[in-house]
């Protein structure tokens, strides 16, 4: 990430380049990773209901949280709204790295499942904290989520126990495999320290809320609930890591203010070096 962010900032391999790559990233190589691990994964869902319901209530809670700022902070408007998304939303490139160091496939598939489940209720919530200032469908925007239709179709092809030829599988994990390191990549190029300073209280407090506050109650929860160990481990993974690099292409297009969301995920991609590795050694310590 800091490597990609050096290329974007010192030489020829400007914005525009690492737009693209995200672009074919989100649309062509993650969606061909997912397709490839959930087709093949051994999956019990019974065991990831709990998981899947802890963090829906987590969201929600960051979601209300990050409203409240309305009378804790009295920030703008247009800011306030602009940045509620980025306290429930994840960045799902560096969740599936992490899952897939730390877990393998197991953990990739695991967290194929989460992600294919909360991403409608994270998109949801987005759409309904910018609604003020858009006219966008939540449906259409589920619809057309390729997380979401990868997800489904690699899951219908598992439980209707459609095997893939391995020549497809085999070139489906390599585009899948190029994905994580592209994916981290144009995470860091997109690194930026945009002049939205006025608000920075409205910043710090939206990063605590995703960072510390949301995988502590995801962490103390699920003891609670005697979540085992591997689906704890998905849950405070997605509450830890930062918020979705795509938060501030929904703000900007939903009349939002796009220079605060990408202080705040600049800011949260920052802190989360230190913050991820703390909570995973805290579960990995269980």
């Amino acid at each position: 990430m800091i490597f990609a962010w050096g290329l974007n900032r010192y030489t020829f391999l400007n914005r525009d380049i690492w737009v693209a790559l995200e672009k074919i990233v989100y649309w062509i190589l993650f969606p061909a990773l997912l397709i490839s691990s959930a087709s093949r994964a051994k999956l019990v869902w019974e065991d990831n209901i709990p998981m899947l319901l802890l963090l829906g209530c987590g969201m929600i809670l960051m979601a209300l949280l990050a409203y409240s700022a309305k009378w804790i902070l009295h920030p703008d408007p247009v800011n306030h709204h602009s940045g509620i998304q980025t306290t429930f939303r994840f960045n799902t490139f560096i969740a599936f790295a992490v899952a897939l160091r730390l877990g393998g496939e197991d953990g990739l598939a695991l967290m194929a499942i989460a992600v294919a489940s909360l991403v409608p209720l994270s998109n949801a919530l987005s759409i309904i904290s910018l609604a003020r200032n858009s006219k966008h469908s939540v449906i259409l925007e589920l619809i057309k989520n390729p997380f979401v239709i990868s997800t489904v179709v690699g899951l219908l092809l598992n439980f209707s126990h459609i095997t893939l030829p391995d020549f497809i599988h085999s070139n489906l994990q390599r585009m899948g495999n190029a994905s994580i390191t592209i994916g981290l990549m144009t995470v860091g190029a997109s690194l930026g320290w945009i002049g939205a300073k006025k608000d920075m209280a409205l910043v710090v407090f939206w990063t605590t809320l995703k960072l510390v506050v949301f995988p502590l109650f995801i962490f103390t929860v699920g003891q609670l609930l005697h979540l085992p160990k591997p689906q704890l481990m998905t849950a405070v993974i997605i509450s830890s890591v930062p918020t979705a690099t795509s938060a501030f292409v929904m703000a900007t297009r939903m009349g939002g203010n796009g220079a605060i969301v990408s202080l705040t995920i600049s800011m949260m991609t920052i802190c989360a070096a230190v913050t991820i590795p703390f909570w995973i050694a805290l579960v990995q310590s269980l």
